[in-house]
């Protein structure tokens, strides 16, 4: 079933709904008071809404396959639940819920219960509520259904952003000195001072933990100390250059050819690997000590979820099959199979086990002054590649019997990455 991007839209702002009315209620009979779960003031958390819509893009093909689309909906919803634990986590240094006394819990954040729960209520969300939700949709009339949708996602984002601003405040002392009064804009921030304190004591009340006094954090010692920033963006593009060197030999042996296997134009480096090994570490680094095959068969599962969504993303923002499993036995859909899987578990392991440890020591031995002038300075060549690969892709699809080049972009993308270019580049890809 094909939705467009209203009809996203619009399922993004129901689902996000529903989720704010099932954590609600849950909360409820739990304490036996109401209490807004949501982070957000109004009625809807957003990582329902987000999470169907990624489930509803990724996981159209599986929609026969009961069994792989138990897996890919509860893969995915749990990875989202982790992530957007950790993003709240970092922003004000709280874990906004805990899972620590449940059984098969990963870091307090998800539980195989959980993640059973998401797996059937995505199942029934892509199998029959979709096609509800979207009939409804197509049933307005198209004036109002554009009102409603433009009200509904202006009153999010202000909510969103007067969320994320009390999130930040809840820390720290918001009182200023009375001279401030004086000043000319005082009156502004009185005002926006009074819609942050509605809000945090709403979150308060909601999420009591995050009034317990916060632990003094410790000052780095040397760069990229830890699992943040600096050491991920490292592994990521560590994890790139291994990749890209991995998958060109592995070409070599199996298929008897040299071929370029990098992801963007400039340099060799395997993005897709580079992501799943920064994503790896921040899930996996406080695992290295659990047994290996806890790790290979996360890896396993993550792995192929991963590959999965990321061949289906890629073929819908680019146009392009970059690979295809169709002729290897135990494939789904061409975009996995049970090998690679596997391929994926023993990476997990060999990275997590034995090559983590040793590039993490590596990497905070580079001096922390040069240490950050040289990231950023690769953030930004790593950005403007990206961005200009997934341009060239995108005029790579669109040149095939498209219209020809108008704007000045256009035209100096086909000039610099023309078809044979590109087939140089990308030799395994095909239109879809």
């Amino acid at each position: 079933m094909h939705f467009s991007y209203t009809e996203l839209l619009w399922l993004l702002l129901v689902y996000s709904f529903l989720g704010w009315v099932i954590e609600t209620a849950v909360s409820a009979v739990k304490t036996r008071k109401f209490s807004n779960r949501g982070f957000s003031t109004g009625p809807y958390c957003l990582v329902y809404g987000i999470t169907a819509v990624i489930l509803t893009v990724t996981m159209g093909e599986l929609l026969d396959n009961t069994l792989f689309l138990l897996i890919g909906c509860g893969t995915i919803s749990t990875a989202a639940e982790w992530f957007t634990g950790k993003l709240l986590e970092r922003m004000n240094r709280h874990k906004w819920w805990d899972y620590s006394g449940k059984k098969w819990n990963f870091d307090g954040y998800i539980c195989l219960q959980y993640t059973v729960f998401w797996a059937i209520l995505g199942v029934i969300m892509l199998r029959f509520t979709n096609p509800v939700l979207s009939h409804l949709f197509r049933s307005m009339p198209s004036l109002i259904r554009n009102i409603l949708l433009g009200v509904l996602t202006a009153g999010v984002l202000l909510d969103m952003a007067a969320s994320v601003a009390a999130s930040q405040h809840i820390r720290k002392d918001t009182h200023k000195p009375a001279a401030e009064i004086q000043h000319p804009a005082a009156w502004l921030r009185k005002f926006f001072r009074t819609i942050f304190s509605y809000v945090e004591k709403r979150m308060a009340k909601a999420y009591p933990i995050l009034l317990e006094k916060t632990e003094e954090i410790r000052r780095e010692g040397k760069f990229a100390e830890g699992c943040g920033f600096y050491k991920l963006f490292w592994l990521f593009l560590i994890g790139s250059a291994l990749g890209d060197a991995f998958e060109t030999v592995f070409c070599r042996i199996t298929a008897g050819v040299w071929m370029n296997r990098s992801s963007l134009v400039w340099g060799r480096f395997s993005v897709v690997w580079g992501i799943a090994m920064a994503a790896a570490t921040a899930l996996l680094h406080k695992d290295i000590d659990k047994p290996t095959r806890h790790i290979f068969l996360v890896g396993t599962l993550l792995g192929g979820t991963y590959e999965y969504v990321l061949s289906v993303l890629s073929e819908l923002v680019f146009g392009q099959i970059f690979w295809d499993y169709s002729h290897i036995p135990f494939n789904l859909g061409g975009r996995i199979n049970l090998l690679f899987c596997l391929f994926w578990g023993v990476a997990a392991v060999i990275w997590i086990k034995v090559l983590y440890p040793k590039l993490s020591a590596l990497i905070e031995k580079i001096p922390r002054l040069p240490g950050y002038l040289l990231t950023w300075t690769l953030v930004v060549f790593m950005s403007a590649n990206c961005l200009v690969s997934g341009l060239a892709l995108i005029r790579y699809n669109v040149r095939a019997g498209g219209p020809a080049a108008e704007s000045g972009w256009e035209r100096m993308i086909d000039t610099h990455f023309d078809d044979e270019r590109m087939k140089e580049l990308y030799p395994n890809s095909k239109f879809r």
